[in-house]
């Protein structure tokens, strides 16, 4: 077993506190540079006491989770932890296409967004069943004719506690939320998506907050 030096271990509690954050900014807290820390987050990547996202930044490990409570690491998880790629659909879709992307990607909702990547709207399995049953002309139809439209969409941020996130699907009944972040000033400050948060990435940060204690 490697034993971790007094910089490791305190490289790990500022990455439980502060993350996500980069190595420079670990390095600043050390009072340090980056390349002089760079074999110390090698190796406890590679030890699992963290773990580190492509332009993001570096994140409690699995062996550094375990250490705290689960009530505790529930509390702190953002949704930017847990979130998935998102389905994203364009408003001009067929409701023929859309149907064959729902069933391709094995979701129950995909998210709409327009030319410029903004977030417009969502469409859900129900919203298709609505409109197809005894309607044989409605495959063709565009989705934003069915979906459900900003600014009644429940969304997220990336940001936001998992638990906000969580109560907010029970609250609205919900099975996923977009999570989206605001545009830059070209878009009009309109929310971009990044992310879709689902019932299932949620119930799968529960089981491993169990099984990792």
């Amino acid at each position: 077993m490697i034993e971790l030096t007094a910089r490791q271990l305190k490289i790990a509690e500022i990455v439980r506190k502060y993350a996500p954050i980069t190595g420079e900014q670990i390095a600043e807290n050390l009072g340090s540079s980056r390349p002089t820390i760079r074999s110390d987050l090698s190796l406890l990547v590679m030890l699992e006491y963290i773990d580190a996202k492509p332009k993001v930044g570096y994140f409690p490990g699995r062996k550094a989770a375990g250490s705290g409570s689960g009530s505790e690491r529930l509390r702190e998880a953002k949704v930017r932890d847990i979130q998935d790629v998102p389905i994203v659909i364009r408003e001009t879709t067929t409701i023929q296409d859309a149907v064959v992307t729902l069933f391709l990607q094995d979701v129950g909702t995909l998210i709409v967004c327009d030319e410029e990547g903004v977030l417009t709207g969502v469409a859900s399995r129900k919203d298709f069943l609505k409109v197809t049953l005894g309607n044989p002309g409605s495959a063709s139809m565009p989705v934003s004719m069915v979906m459900t439209r900003i600014p009644k969409v429940i969304t997220a941020g990336p940001d936001e506690p998992v638990l906000e996130a969580a109560h907010k699907m029970i609250m609205h009944e919900v099975d996923s939320l977009p999570v989206v972040e605001a545009a830059g000033k070209e878009a009009g400050g309109r929310p971009a998506i990044v992310g879709r948060l689902t019932k299932t990435a949620i119930v799968k940060l529960l089981l491993d907050i169990e099984t990792t204690g």
